[in-house]
């Protein structure tokens, strides 16, 4: 009997645990695409680039899937059991409420290995891989796209501005074209009443083949007025543009590879090791420094201290000679003078590289967090499934996006606390565990007393009697 309950429990979050993770993997998708459309759209790329590039954003997005789904299919498996009063049967069995849930408590467990194994080995080469295409796309030149009475600089030294286009995309009106060249006094005009505008057949250059239209270019040497306006007219007039630098290409994966995104768990276990001795030395670098040049930091603790007090508040100029003191303050400023830019350049560095420190833990935890996240969402949404009794796709997920939404928040809040040294980055990248584990403790415990948390009737007779006590009252 507890075979076939473990089997039936385990194939009721199969179904529904597969169709929300695809589900939740494709709205993420979805919102990647909706932050990065600019920089995709009008690139003129092929299907197979379009693809890889899908193919790595589903990748990095799938330990943030992960979490969702199981949130949302174990709402939807304990309610969908509890609507059709099968928990009901199952506690009347005297069967506990942790032991049903422990076999998805197995395989959550088994969930959380599966999505550390991904976090640490996949999604460094899918994060790499993922950048440099990306990287490659974004500072790629934008595809052939002028519009109608738009200036269009994406062309290197070129200016162009199409009054109207005819249907066919080639024709061509009122057509304004500037030129820019350094060695030229003026910008080199082109005006057109029509034209044709086409592609070479091997897409490396833009032709406009202008009609009825003007020359204009200024000659003659710089910064005098011996110079004259060219002005020459043409019926037919041929303007090539290079398009060779709309062509995307491929950065080396090397480019991106020491990036803390990119690196595992061992790999930023090194590094973190290597920047903690290397910001310990900073303090005995600077101290270093300051006494090879302020030699009284060498007399700190020195007898001098120990003086009376009387002589301890004199001031600098009493004590110094008036014919030594000028020549003393003078050297005093030229030697603050002269390790000042050495100091700023060391505080410049030590900050820079406890940031990329505090960057490298945030990694390393969140490799972690991410992975615990699914078994911490499963404890929130097994309870609150068996305590709402709701099945399909309505309440559950209300829920589930609820709770979920809590949790990414309180993600992101801690991600950007640990960049912006706000907080420690065990304390930043586990915020969103500490927070909901609590929950789950206390919604499991609620669950197991069979709580009516969740329950509107339970709340509708409550606010009755307190209605009728009211009465009572008033009449009294």
């Amino acid at each position: 009997m507890i075979k076939k309950l473990d089997k039936l429990i385990i194939g009721a979050f199969i179904g529904p645990f597969i169709a929300t993770f695809f589900i939740t993997l494709f709205v993420l998708v979805l919102q990647f695409f909706w932050l990065y459309i600019d920089d995709i759209v009008g690139k003129g790329l092929d299907m197979l680039t379009i693809g890889r590039f899908v193919l790595y954003v589903c990748a990095t997005l799938v330990p943030l899937a992960l979490p969702l789904a199981v949130l949302l299919s174990s709402i939807m498996t304990f309610g969908n059991l509890g609507e059709t009063f099968e928990l009901v049967a199952i506690k009347s069995a005297g069967i506990p409420l942790l032991r049903f849930m422990r076999p998805l408590f197995i395989t959550s467990i088994i969930i959380c290995g599966i999505a550390y194994m991904f976090n640490n080995y996949f999604i460094p080469v899918a994060q790499l891989k993922m950048q440099t295409l990306k990287y490659d796309i974004i500072v790629s030149k934008p595809a052939f796209d002028i519009k109608e009475g738009v200036f269009y600089d994406k062309i290197d030294g070129y200016i162009i501005k199409i009054g109207k286009k005819e249907k066919d995309g080639a024709t061509i009106h009122d057509i304004l074209i500037y030129q820019h060249d350094y060695n030229l006094l003026q910008d080199f005009v082109i005006v057109a009443q029509s034209g044709k505008m086409t592609i070479s057949p091997d897409k490396k250059f833009l032709e406009f083949n202008l009609k009825n239209g003007w020359n204009y270019q200024e000659k003659g040497p710089r910064n005098t007025i011996n110079t004259q306006l060219i002005r020459m007219g043409f019926a037919d007039y041929k303007k090539v543009f290079d398009l060779s630098s709309f062509k995307l290409n491929k950065t080396d994966d090397s480019a991106f590879k020491n990036n803390y995104q990119m690196l595992n768990m061992r790999q930023l276990g090194t590094t973190i090791d290597s920047l903690e001795k290397t910001t310990a030395s900073y303090r005995k670098q600077s101290r270093t420094l300051m006494s090879s040049y302020l030699h009284i930091l060498n007399y700190l603790d020195s007898p001098w201290q120990s003086q009376p007090p009387v002589a301890k508040k004199d001031s600098f100029a009493q004590l110094v000679p008036d014919s030594a003191l000028r020549s003393i303050l003078e050297k005093t400023y030229s030697t603050i003078n002269y390790i000042k830019p050495s100091t700023d350049i060391s505080a410049l560095s030590y900050e820079n590289d406890r940031k990329n420190l505090r960057l490298h833990l945030m990694a390393w935890h969140e490799k972690i967090t991410m992975s615990i996240a699914c078994l911490v969402l499963f404890m929130i949404g097994a309870p609150l499934g068996s305590i709402i009794r709701k099945g399909g796709i309505g309440l559950p997920l209300i829920f589930a996006v609820i709770f979920f939404v809590v949790f990414f928040l309180l993600n992101n809040f801690g991600r950007k606390f640990v960049k912006e040294d706000v907080m420690q980055p065990f304390s930043g990248m586990w915020m969103a565990t500490f927070v909901l584990l609590p929950i789950g403790i206390f919604l499991t415990y609620k669950a197991m007393a069979d709580s009516q948390l969740f329950n509107k009737e339970f709340y509708y007779r409550m606010l009755k009697k307190f209605r009728n006590r009211n009465k009572k009252g008033n009449k009294a």
